[in-house]
């Protein structure tokens, strides 16, 4: 037999992923791991949204839907960009998605051409570069050297240097938490705009913010392509059902390569996410445990050795400068894990670079949890 295979599949892999599934075999045998290696809430999705999809399991409405998804769902998100952001989006350039992830692929099949250079931050997620990296565009990581956040001065000296054709950006950011501010955000899509270049605006941890009030992209561009999912602020990871706002061009282009790709999104997941809207009160009470665990982590890793490398402004994860207990973070992430039974995720994934002085602990787990992690971090560092 032969087995042919692509240079396609010799992506990265993804780190948090391999800590997570490592995680996991130590909890099969018993082993009390404390995971703060995935940004995956503890909670359940909200009552209603549960509720819903029992309600829809019962009368068996498990099938296709159109492509870009059903109207209700679609005109619950227009629905949200006018309560929550004040903007009037209209549900025709709503596509709704199997998650973000297939939102992603989406925008880069449809947007980008093998070859195409598109901008992003380092550090940054990192499907975006290994999804990228397997269409065969060109990937052009700016390396923001203790900024916290990517601007329109690194936007305008990247493009001197080869022209971009996109800038795919998040605020607030994984891995690091860090928020754009509202003026340097539309600096940031005004000079894109300007130079030509088109926008991504990942937007997945939008209401997880706690310094300030959120800030779309979309209020400084009409053209921009925003975002979205029900994964985090809404507890539903495993329903993978995301959303993306787009320009009017781009909402042929996509549907036809989703009808291809998808056929469309699980209908059960898309008809539970429409009760995501009304769970506002369940989702703060959630929120404000993250915040807690925030506190406490903003004083405990500074403590512990693990000084802040970035602003906690938003989302649910503290990034990490570990140069003071280690050069190789992959290697002392295993360590951690094997000895302390605490799961965190080592740089590398973030920044092919600098990863090796840095890591990202997730704090979406329970307060008690956090509290026993920073306890056995004490006791193994000692």
């Amino acid at each position: 037999m032969v087995v042919s295979l692509s240079r396609r599949g010799e992506v990265e892999p993804f780190h948090a992923m391999d800590i997570l599934a490592e995680a996991n075999r130590l909890k099969a045998k018993g082993v009390p791991v404390v995971s703060m290696a995935v940004g995956q809430p503890s909670d359940p999705a909200p009552a209603g949204v549960r509720q819903a999809a029992t309600n829809a399991l019962k009368m068996g409405r498990i099938g296709y839907t159109d492509a870009l998804g059903l109207s209700g769902l679609r005109e619950a998100i227009a629905q949200h960009y006018a309560d929550h952001y004040g903007l009037a989006v209209s549900p025709g350039r709503i596509a709704v998605t199997t998650g973000s992830s297939a939102a992603f692929n989406l925008a880069f099949l449809a947007m980008f051409d093998p070859g195409d250079r598109v901008a992003i931050a380092a550090p940054g997620y990192p499907a975006y570069r290994n999804i990228m990296a397997a269409l065969g565009i060109g990937i052009v990581e700016i390396e923001l050297h203790g900024d916290a956040y990517l601007h329109a001065e690194h936007l305008k000296a990247a493009h001197r240097e080869k022209k971009l054709k996109g800038v795919l950006f998040a605020s607030p950011a994984n891995p690091t938490g860090a928020i754009i501010p509202a003026d340097e955000l539309s600096a940031l899509v005004t000079t894109a705009e300007e130079l030509g270049i088109a926008v991504i605006s990942d937007e997945i941890y939008h209401r997880l913010a706690y310094a300030a009030p959120d800030t779309t992209a979309l209020a400084y561009g009409q053209d921009v392509t925003v975002i979205n999912s029900f994964s985090k602020y809404y507890c539903m990871t495993g329903w993978r059902i995301g959303w993306m706002v787009l320009p009017e061009a781009l909402v042929r282009p996509v549907e036809r390569i989703a009808q291809s790709l998808y056929i469309s999104p699980p209908e059960l997941s898309q008809i539970a996410a429409i009760e995501a809207f009304k769970a506002t009160g369940e989702l703060e009470a959630v929120k404000a445990r993250y915040a807690w665990n925030r506190e406490l982590l903003m004083t405990r890793l500074p403590e512990l050795g693990f000084a802040l490398a970035a602003p906690m402004d938003g989302a649910f994860y503290a990034f990490c400068d570990v140069t003071r207990h280690t050069n190789d973070s992959m290697a002392f992430a295993r360590k951690m894990l094997a000895e302390a039974h605490v799961a965190a995720t080592p740089g590398r994934d973030f920044d092919p670079l600098q990863g090796h002085r840095t890591m990202r602990f997730s704090y979406a787990g329970s307060h008690d949890e956090m509290v026993e992690a920073m306890m056995r971090l004490e006791r193994w560092l000692k």
